[in-house]
């Protein structure tokens, strides 16, 4: 299964550029994005299985969970870059 998912913390420097970048990559594209804490349950495992420590960051996994991209940081990628992930391709 195709899975892309953010990874981020609320009230840090950078939640209010992540949280509008969400708005629009729905809006412009009817989608949601799965979206984990770093600190509980699927994003903690996540975070150490594919050993991610810098927030915000988004990773598209593959059908058998190989990592197909990975965007991290505050500087949020383009939103068709991010689809692009998401579509069976």
């Amino acid at each position: 299964m195709k899975r892309v998912v953010i990874i981020w913390r609320d009230n840090e420097d950078y939640s209010r550029t992540v949280t509008e970048w969400l708005h629009d990559f729905e809006h412009r594209t009817g989608r949601e994005l799965e979206s984990l804490s770093p600190d509980e349950g699927d994003g903690l495992s996540l975070c150490k299985a594919y050993d991610i420590v810098e927030y915000p960051s988004i990773i598209a996994l593959g059908d058998s969970g190989e990592v197909r991209q990975m965007w991290r940081g505050a500087s949020m990628p383009r939103i068709d870059e991010v689809v692009y992930y998401m579509l069976d391709n």
